[in-house]
């Protein structure tokens, strides 16, 4: 039945708690039992190379605040399967986006590049269809691979919308682009497959678990890529409208603590930075929100994890049941956080911790357990990891590094001299609902924040240790350390120029797709995402657009720009 679900004999969702805790405390007792697949292991170039290489599960869901995984924010939520590779493994609690929307950041994290290297710039502009993965790199060294679920790292995706607010950013209009940030509660109270798309994909690959995996004789790599907890479509507000509808069942409502919700701080609109301001506005969120709605939103998201917790549960169940937990190392992360009406914002698109933050935990044999690691990581990493983890040589040109040094004992303990991840990581932002290029630097005490050309904008500066809710940016209180820090990123990434190459590419494609719908554009471009306020003033935000035409920059300059690279 829908409600049971083919993927387990009992699934994880649906057992009575004493029996889910039974059986949590049954897989804890071998966890503790399983040796260190690396013991005895030798090097090959900058990787292992294991006496038996292990299998590998990625679990990726989409929108996962990354600080649910550890304290304060665990306690808002039971998320038992998380905590389970929490306790069992190696959670890295300072994990980052490398771009805080999901085309761009998957390009990164299957790439092992940062988003200016691969030019994935939108939802619509990620890597090429034959680009190498780490995937396709570890099944050419002899892994069996399989992919379910989403993917969505190549280019030519998402809607007509995404890509032409994306590309009209820097045009002199303030439009709403989504839909008002809302809640549905399905009616029927044991409702527990609200996601069914997702369930289905877990079945998938619980199924080839089952009828594939258990039977090679070589080690095998398995990627479930999960929608949740994503906000779903808001059909109410207009057809064209986004994902703004926070949607699930008294069942997963009931595993949070409504009590423990914390009501996020605004600052008034007239002092919120004008990045942000424009994100607010077009995220239709400048209105008015009680506290009541504010915090329903916040409890029906974190329901949505809850329902996402189970499907990585079914994966590890799967796992026990077929004698391969041993054998297999897990990772489960997230393309980026949710903002949930933090800074006045729902969805990504922003360098703030619930939407950069993401969760990053690492189970399995050789890895550490109930170990936090607080370096700053980020979803780059996971290339390298991927092939470190396969005992294959890492390629030299990767934006990433190996997460072995810092989550597996024998690695540290007998190879100190492999190169550490720095102390930094990287994020940049060039898409939909942010008007300005964004850079983000991320160290251990610090947050810096660029913006386009660096002097157009104002930067923001973060000492997270102090201001834990971002509310109070100190860039102009310490000039040194935001020069200092500016010096930095412009090593890493000459972002200006970036910033520029973004802005030709963003009036090129422009015109490329004006030009496609010919004598339809102004009833195409009116009935976007934005209708409900373009068709108020059409022809005032057609002659905003070609205004910004105009400025239409010498080609010249574009080949310059791409010299960067």
């Amino acid at each position: 039945s829908e409600e049971a679900g083919p993927a387990t004999k009992a699934g994880l969702a649906e057992l009575p708690p004493v029996m889910l805790l039974l059986w949590m405390s049954a897989v804890a007792a071998w966890a503790l039992a399983v040796p260190a697949l690396g013991a005895g292991g030798q090097r090959r170039g900058s990787a292992w190379v294991w006496p038996d290489a292990p299998n590998v599960v990625l679990v990726a869901s989409d929108s996962f605040d990354g600080r649910l995984t550890f304290y304060p924010g665990n306690q808002v939520v039971e998320l038992p399967f998380i905590n389970f590779m929490k306790a069992h493994g190696t959670s890295f609690v300072n994990a980052y986006t490398n771009s805080p929307i999901c085309c761009p950041s998957r390009a990164a994290m299957w790439s092992g590049l940062f988003t200016h290297l691969t030019e994935s710039w939108n939802n619509f502009k990620g890597l090429d269809p034959n680009y190498k993965t780490w995937m396709d790199v570890m099944e050419q060294h002899g892994y069996q691979t399989q992919k379910f679920g989403k993917l969505d790292y190549t280019s030519g995706h998402h809607s007509v919308s995404n890509r032409v607010e994306a590309w009209t950013r820097d045009v002199a209009f303030l439009l709403r682009q989504e839909g008002r940030p809302m809640i549905n509660l399905i009616p029927k109270e044991s409702k527990v497959r609200v996601m069914k798309k997702d369930w289905k994909n877990t079945d998938r690959a619980v199924n080839w678990l089952r009828q594939k995996a258990i039977n090679y004789t070589q080690p095998f790599v398995l990627y479930l890529g999960l929608n949740l907890p994503h906000p779903y479509p808001s059909p109410s507000s207009g057809e064209n409208f986004g994902s703004s509808t926070f949607y699930t069942s008294h069942y997963w409502l009931k595993k949070v603590s409504y009590d423990a919700i914390k009501i996020p701080k605004w600052l008034p609109l007239s002092e919120m930075h004008p990045v942000d301001y424009y994100s607010s506005y077009t995220k239709n969120c400048t209105g008015k929100f009680t506290k009541r709605e504010i915090k329903n939103i916040r409890a029906f998201y974190y329901a949505m994890c809850a329902e996402t917790d189970a499907m990585l549960g079914e994966i590890i169940l799967a796992l026990r049941q077929l004698d391969l937990l041993q054998k297999t190392i897990v990772i489960y992360t997230s393309d980026h956080g949710e903002l949930a009406m933090e800074h006045r914002q729902f969805y990504k698109m922003s360098m703030y911790e619930a939407s950069a933050h993401v969760p990053l935990l690492i189970m399995g044999p050789g890895i550490k357990a109930n170990v936090q690691v607080p370096n700053v990581v980020s979803l780059v990493d996971i290339y390298p990891t991927m092939l470190d983890i396969a005992g294959i040589p890492l390629p030299q040109n990767l934006s990433g590094y190996s997460l072995l040094p810092l989550s597996s004992e024998t690695f540290q303990n007998e190879h100190r001299s492999q190169a550490l991840h720095p102390p930094w990581i990287l994020s940049e932002f060039h898409g939909c609902n942010v008007n300005a290029s964004t850079y983000m630097l991320r160290t251990s005490q610090w947050k810096y924040i660029a913006y386009a050309d660096g002097t157009s904008v104002l930067p923001q500066l973060f000492d997270l240790s102090l201001d834990p809710d971002e509310l109070t940016n100190i860039a102009t209180k310490f000039p040194e350390i935001t020069y200092s820090l500016d010096q930095k990123l412009r090593s890493i990434i000459n972002y200006p120029q970036v910033s520029a190459s973004v802005h030709q590419y963003n009036k090129e494609q422009f015109i490329k797709w004006k030009q496609s719908v010919g004598q339809n554009y102004s009833n195409v471009i009116a009935n976007l995402r934005w209708h409900q306020d373009w068709l108020k003033e059409p022809r005032k935000y057609e002659r905003a657009i070609n205004q910004w035409l105009k400025a239409y920059a010498n080609p010249k300059l574009l080949n310059k720009n791409k010299k960067m690279f």
